[in-house]
């Protein structure tokens, strides 16, 4: 189950990658004209893919900086007070790392010296960001003119601002080891994204940054829209009947999510939203490979622990971007950027998820973001971050809204598993139906989305579940202390235990 680290991708035809047809239909999807030649709200760039011909253009940030020498390039946040204080620091780490073996072969004595360093680093970053977080901001993005994805800003503030997060180069070698032996220098990533996303200048800007379209989807739309399929490595999307059917299709592993499916996931909501032709979108697991459940359908079985385990499962990457990324469009919708008009900023639709066999942990974090639920009646949903000494994405600030408080630390905290049957269950999925009767109950469904009055009305909804600011400020603090997570020695044992188990 080791997480594929490059996508896959596979289209029936050849993507037509002309800048004037690919903005054409854009324009289209949005009800909106093209922009001076370029797609409106197109992202910088895609941490699944390679920046599209539009990302190319803007490139990542502080292009000003590339090449020169940390020095040099030091000086940029001189004039910002406590900066001096983040270098010193900075290079104290590195000094005295330099002195130590790999985290795995270090004595007590090491891994105390190792992380008094990184505290002291930490600590001084912290400070600074907690005073300069929008000016930081502000300069990596240009006066918030450039919209930056989380990965191309953390790797901005790395040439802007060195020792402030890590290098992409220290950060790719960090990837080549399992949990176990990594430094965790994804911690002083967190440290930066949760000052960003507190700021509620520099916030705001970021969490719509992550909901435009990413190069990848918008290089594929004029494709999908010909021929109404994609097939990617762990989805496959169809568009049927105006409905866009997301299969998750990894049936080796029960649709466990690694960095792959993650982009994948990113890339078919965003042509759902995007193409004309789709007014309701559906989400259901495919067959599975896998021994014990050859044949069946499975929903989800959540984050995959054997990646995880090896050193697969990024902050940046995966964390922060399912939850900002696919999860959020899925609730909130495309932001329009240039293309937005009076009456909306945002281009959403309604979703139904379809649960066959289980929804674990991401699994179910999914299901809190759907306007409609239809569960086998053999199915269950559980949400095991505190045994896996996680936190569950987004669900601790979602799930007590549909539970209420007592069933939400039950299911987080003491491990309940919810299944279908019972009538705790119909706080959490709309529809229970009988194995053989799910296809008819998932059309049934879709045709009371279906309808425009829904869409209205679904936004109302979703405002008023999830006010920005409320969702801002958990995202803050969820960005450093799952950060934090991935690097407890409970997860780190855990996670390397069920590997093993699972090899």
């Amino acid at each position: 189950m080791e997480a594929t680290r490059q996508p896959n991708l596979q289209v029936r035809h050849s993507v037509d990658e002309k800048t004037g047809g690919t903005a054409r239909a854009v324009a289209a999807a949005t009800g909106t004209p093209a922009i001076q030649g370029r797609p409106p709200a197109v992202g910088t760039g895609d941490a699944s893919q390679p920046p599209g011909r539009w990302a190319g253009a803007e490139g990542s940030a502080a292009p000003e900086l590339r090449g020169r020498p940390p020095a040099v390039a030091a000086v940029v946040g001189a004039e910002l007070s406590g900066w001096q204080e983040v270098v010193v620091a900075s290079a104290e780490v590195d000094r005295v790392l330099a002195g130590l073996g790999r985290p795995v072969d270090r004595g007590v004595a090491a891994r105390e010296a190792a992380e008094a360093a990184k505290d002291a680093a930490r600590a001084a970053r912290s400070r600074f960001l907690d005073a300069h977080a929008d000016a930081v901001y502000d300069r990596l993005t240009d006066g918030r003119t450039r919209w930056l994805r989380l990965d191309e800003l953390v790797e901005a503030a790395a040439v802007a601002f060195p020792g402030l997060v890590p290098g992409a180069e220290r950060i790719a070698e960090e990837r080549a080891r399992p949990q176990a032996d990594k430094e965790g220098h994804e911690i002083d990533q967190g440290i930066l994204l949760r000052a960003v996303l507190r700021s509620p200048v520099a916030g705001p800007h970021l969490l719509d940054a992550m909901l435009r379209p990413t190069a990848r989807a918008v290089a594929l739309l004029p494709e999908f829209r010909r021929t109404g399929v994609l097939e990617t490595e762990s989805v496959r999307l169809e568009r049927r009947d105006g409905v866009a059917r997301l299969t998750l299709c990894r049936g080796d592993r029960l649709n466990a999510e690694d960095e792959q499916q993650v982009g994948d996931m990113e890339t078919a909501v965003d042509l759902a939203l995007l193409d004309p032709g789709v007014r309701v979108g559906l989400v259901r697991g495919g067959e599975m490979t896998h021994p014990r459940y050859r044949g069946r359908r499975i929903f989800s079985a959540g984050i995959n622990l054997k990646s995880l385990s090896s050193g697969g499962i990024p902050l940046v990457g995966f964390l922060l971007r399912r939850e900002l990324g696919y999860l959020r469009k899925l609730a909130r919708g495309l932001f329009l950027g240039d293309a937005a008009t009076w009456h909306t900023r945002y281009a959403d639709k309604p979703w139904l998820a379809a649960v066959d066999g289980f929804a674990i942990g991401g699994g179910m974090q999914m299901l809190l973001v759907f306007d409609h639920v239809v569960a086998a009646s053999d199915a269950y949903l559980s949400l095991p971050a505190a045994k896996e000494g996680i936190v569950p994405g987004a669900g601790n600030f979602r799930l007590g809204r549909f539970t209420g408080p007592r069933l939400a630390r039950q299911v987080i905290l003491g491990g309940r598993r919810i299944r279908a049957a019972e009538p705790a269950a119909r706080l959490l999925v709309d529809e229970v139906a009988e194995p053989e009767e799910m296809d008819a109950a998932v059309e049934r469904g879709l045709d009371r989305l279906d309808g425009e009055a829904v869409l209205a009305n679904r936004r109302m909804l979703n405002l008023a579940d999830e006010p920005e600011d409320a969702f801002r400020a958990y995202m803050a603090e969820f960005a450093l202390q799952q950060a934090l997570r991935i690097y407890g020695e409970d997860v780190i044992g855990k996670v390397g235990r069920f590997a093993a188990g699972s090899g």
